[in-house]
Formats: structure tokens, C-alpha cells, sequence
């Protein structure tokens, strides 16, 4: 009896096709939302040229690098994808794409000298003026927060946690889920280093019109130039306090009587602070439940949670609105997980700095797309969602009766969609 040969379990076979087809089509509607933006041209204005003798432009490295972030790549080596897919290079008109060891040659020579950094956080600072232009709010939250990267690189640092890597500080506006700042740092560097310059420079990114009016970060930033700044600047801030000598001295100055129940097994009260270089006294709304189990030179049977505020609401309410700075961690996990920013291509910090700063770009960029290009329902959607739903769609480009067209291998729904989106795109670039 004879046996038929099969390539797996399933009966079917691998065989190659010569057709022209796109597998990523979706990713032509984040490129669309950015030619919308006119990033190519802020880009390209923004950035060094690489003088005589070269061919590219600084667009050239920098969109492909963004929209193979946005398809899932993390690696130089995935632009290869992009180069696979002659089709979308021809639809995104990338018909010249820079090889992949050029792009990390790029990005260490525009990182050298600090140019290149410079010039990206002009374009995202582009980015982000023009999003905000677009929405009706003057008043925004401001979230500050410094996460870890690890990588095995030979100028990378060792950390607190006894991990070698990286430890950018990032600033993101709570309403709208927009990276305004980051300052990528060696793991060695405090998370509060240079705090009040960081704060100071996110209210500089904000356009006229529109201001930070509130400030949140842990305890990183309970820092007296911090408060200072806030109260100089008409800034409301809540910040989890150090629990240094004096903040255990306040905490045990409250009376017995002061403190009152709150949620489920805990109490709350609050005292009047100051540190010794503040120019005003500020509050501490302090919550405390008692420990499992006793510690043997530590005879207090409570655990506390500080936060230092000149908010004026009840001391509930406070601790709401302050718990409500947990949402950067998911902006911070999006950026890392979602945009492979918990990965660094290069071997020199400077070079990294600059390709972590494209990822924020790119993020942004992504939520300009939900902001301004899909319907409301999409706000809450991640990039992996997105990509799942929307960017990996298969297509097919025609060209008929001089038109180009691209015929997406989907449902007459989310044909609608993209119909809508791009429309929508349109607008913000000629609206």
C-alpha cells in the first residue's frame, strides 16, 4: 500500500508564491496618521544630515525603524522584513531601504555627538504639540516614574537591583497616554537624579494654551527643589514621601485620636510637614495597618504610606487621585513590552539613547493613531491588540486604470474601518 508523503500533520503542503502580497497591510495606517503629522518633513529638518556622499535622508532610517517597531520588530535585524515586502515599501514609498547594519551605523553616529538626540526630542516634541493642539483640555496630569532595562552591553551600568542595564526617566501626561519626556540614564544613576530639571523640562515641552497643573511620582522625587517647584509654578503634587527621620517623627507626632478608619483594615491621618530647605509647609496624608508579625528591633506594629501634597480635598480623595499615578507603569509596560524598549541594539549607551528615543516617537505616534485616527472604542487597546486586530491584515496592491489599489483580504467591517481611519488622517493633515 502505498504511503503518501506529507510536510506535517496536517494534509496540506508548503510550497512557494510568486504573487506579490502584503502581509502587514495594516501598518500603512500609522504611516498615514505620521505623513499626516508631516513627521518625514520635521524629521528631516530636525535631524543632521550625514553629508556628501550619502544618499539618505535622515526620514529614511528613522520611519522604517517606526514602523517596523509598530509591526512587532525589535531588532535591527527585522527591518529585513520591511526589505522582504516589496509591495508595502512600494505603497509606503520606501522603495530605498537602508541594510540593517547601516541603520546601526546611523544611529551611533547621530547619537555621538548628542546632535541626534537633540534633534529626536525636537521632533517629539513636534509630535506631541500636535496631538495636544487637537484636544479641548488646558489642564493635565503630569506622571514621572524611572524604569530598569536590562542589557548585557559593555558601557551599561549596574543597578540598585544588582542588575546591569539601563534606567530612563519617563514623564507621560495621564490623560492622554503621551510620552512628554525621557532622559535615557545608565542603571548606576539614581532614579531621582536630576529630578527638578526633568519636571522643569516636561513644563516646557507643554505648547501655549495648555500646562501641566498637577504632579505625581514616588518617592524618588520627594526632594525639596521638586516642592519648591511646585509651589513656584501654581502646581498642585502628590508624592509618596521618603519615610526619612523627620517624616517618622511627624507620624509619630499624630494623636491617637486623629486617626480614623478607611478601607478595610486600615486608618488614615494627617499632619502639616515641612523639610529643611522648603519654602512652605505641605501635608502628609499618612495610612498605616498593623504587620502580620512583630520585627524584632523595630518594636511599631504598623506599616505606613506617606504622601506629601498641597492638594486641598479630603485625605480619601487625595489618596485616590494619587493612586491613580499606578496607570504610568501600564504607559511605561507598553513602551517597553510594546515597542521592544526592554531590548537595546547597540554596545554604546549614547547609540541606545537615541534608538530608545525612536521608540517613544513610535509610541507616540501610536497614540496619535488612537487619538485622532480610530474610534473612541480603540482609546483603551494596546499595540498588541492592534496589531492583532488591525496591522496584520493581508493585502494584495493593484494598479488599475491608473489608480493603485490595495485589496485587503478581510471582512466588509474592518474595510469600513480603515476607510475611516485614513479618512480621518486626511483631515488631520489638511482639516
Amino acid at each position: 500500500m502505498a504511503v503518501r508523503l506529507q510536510q506535517g500533520v496536517l494534509p496540506f503542503k508548503i510550497e512557494k508564491n510568486d504573487e506579490p502580497l502584503i502581509a502587514r497591510a495594516g501598518v500603512v495606517l500609522p504611516y498615514e496618521m505620521a505623513r499626516a503629522l508631516k513627521l518625514p518633513q520635521v524629521i528631516d529638518r530636525e535631524l543632521p544630515p550625514l553629508g556628501s556622499g550619502h544618499s539618505y535622508k535622515p526620514s529614511q532610517f528613522l520611519m522604517p525603524l517606526v514602523i517596523m517597531l509598530h509591526g512587532g520588530g525589535k531588532k535591527l535585524e527585522d527591518l529585513r522584513e520591511i526589505r522582504a515586502e516589496v509591495s508595502l515599501r512600494e505603497l509606503l514609498g520606501m522603495k530605498e531601504l537602508p541594510a540593517s547594519c547601516t541603520v546601526g551605523d546611523w544611529l551611533r553616529r547621530i547619537g555621538k555627538d548628542g546632535r541626534g538626540l537633540w534633534g529626536l526630542g525636537k521632533v517629539n516634541t513636534y509630535e506631541v504639540t500636535e496631538v495636544l493642539r487637537r484636544d479641548n483640555r488646558t489642564e493635565y496630569t503630569l506622571d514621572t516614574d524611572a524604569s530598569l532595562i536590562e542589557a548585557e552591553k559593555a558601557e551599561a551600568q549596574w543597578s540598585y537591583q544588582k542588575e546591569k542595564g539601563y534606567q530612563p526617566l519617563l514623564g507621560f501626561l495621564f490623560e492622554l497616554g503621551l510620552a512628554l519626556g525621557d532622559e535615557f540614564r545608565n542603571g548606576n544613576v539614581p532614579a531621582g537624579a536630576r529630578a527638578v530639571e526633568f519636571l522643569d523640562f516636561c513644563v516646557q515641552m507643554m505648547p501655549k494654551g495648555k500646562r501641566i497643573r498637577y504632579y505625581r511620582s514616588d518617592s524618588a522625587a520627594y526632594q525639596a527643589g521638586v516642592i519648591n517647584y511646585c509651589f513656584g509654578h501654581d502646581m498642585l503634587f502628590s508624592i509618596t514621601a521618603d519615610q526619612d527621620e523627620a517624616v517618622k517623627a511627624a507620624i509619630k507626632g499624630i494623636k491617637v485620636e486623629e486617626w480614623q478608619p478607611y478601607e478595610k483594615d486600615r486608618e488614615i491621618a494627617e499632619t502639616i510637614h515641612t523639610m529643611n530647605k522648603t519654602r512652605e509647609a505641605f501635608r502628609l496624608i499618612v495610612q498605616r495597618w498593623r504587620k502580620l508579625q512583630g520585627e524584632l528591633f523595630n518594636p511599631d506594629p504598623y506599616c505606613y504610606r506617606v504622601i506629601a501634597t498641597n492638594r486641598e480635598e479630603p485625605a480619601e480623595e487625595v489618596i485616590k487621585l494619587h493612586n491613580q499615578r499606578g496607570q504610568v507603569e501600564n504607559y511605561i509596560k507598553e513602551l517597553k513590552n510594546g515597542f521592544g524598549m526592554d531590548w537595546m541594539p547597540c554596545g554604546e549607551t549614547y547609540a541606545n539613547a537615541v534608538f530608545f528615543r525612536i521608540g517613544v516617537i513610535a509610541y507616540n505616534l501610536f497614540q496619535a493613531l488612537k487619538l485622532l485616527g480610530l474610534p473612541a472604542w480603540w482609546r483603551t487597546a494596546t499595540i498588541a491588540t492592534v496589531r492583532w486586530r488591525l496591522y496584520q491584515v493581508a493585502a494584495r496592491l493593484v494598479y488599475h486604470a491608473r489608480q493603485v489599489l490595495l485589496r485587503l483580504a478581510t471582512s466588509a467591517g474592518k474595510i469600513n474601518l480603515f476607510r475611516q481611519v485614513r479618512y480621518r488622517c486626511f483631515q488631520v493633515g489638511y482639516g
